[in-house]
């Protein structure tokens, strides 16, 4: 009986020029989207927002797919910094004081837990006319440069026109590169990786 790889159960194809190719032939792009406290608003402005809002899912002619990603902080970088200034510091006292404030925040992160929040509007594309094909026979099979071609333009069109709404909503939002979509992808499926220590190094053909 012949055994599966994780890869064999995510239906992703492919992910190039910041875009995801699923394996059914479907395209997606994914806005990363900055945050707003409504809790902070004023009665009349949190109306607004939320009417900009409901007016932006409105004018939507195709679904979109919003993601909250709430992950333990991770400082690990921040805490390499501190151990560099640590071990170049001459005077005594003050190496006793950073590392006294480098174990403090390890220890405060430890306990205390804290999280940040991320998010993300996936934004599809889905065509009848998006075709694989095969360059050799027992090759993998691969999206045509046409069918790819003519989903990424559709697809950005519709990327703009999400973060315009997005934009009358107060909210701000950048498409993910290539390399940010695989970290996001990584970070999902080694979420205990990705609150402590640093990312993998992705193989340079990954990232065009």
């Amino acid at each position: 009986m012949s055994t599966k790889s994780t890869q064999d159960f995510i239906p992703i194809k492919q992910i190039r020029e910041g875009t995801v190719i699923l394996s059914a032939g479907g395209i997606r792009g994914i806005l990363m989207v900055s945050s707003v406290n409504i809790a902070l608003k004023s009665p009349d402005e949190q109306k607004a927002i939320i009417d900009r809002f409901q007016s932006f899912l409105n004018s939507l002619d195709f679904t979109c797919q919003i993601v909250v990603q709430s992950r333990k902080t991770n400082i690990t970088g921040y805490i390499e910094k501190i151990k560099e200034i640590e071990k170049k510091q001459t005077n005594q006292l003050l190496q006793q004081q950073t590392a006294g404030y480098r174990q403090f925040l390890e220890d405060f992160i430890e306990k205390e837990s804290i999280y940040s929040k991320r998010f993300f509007v996936v934004v599809p594309y889905n065509s009848s006319g998006v075709e694989f094909s095969r360059k050799k026979k027992g090759d993998e099979e691969d999206i045509t440069e046409d069918s790819f071609l003519r989903g990424k333009r559709q697809l950005y069109q519709r990327m703009e026109f999400v973060a315009l709404g997005l934009r009358r909503c107060g909210l701000h939002s950048a498409p993910l590169t290539t390399v940010e979509i695989i970290e996001l992808f990584w970070s999902v499926f080694h979420s205990k990786s990705a609150e402590k220590g640093y990312y993998p190094e992705f193989p340079e053909e990954l990232t065009r």
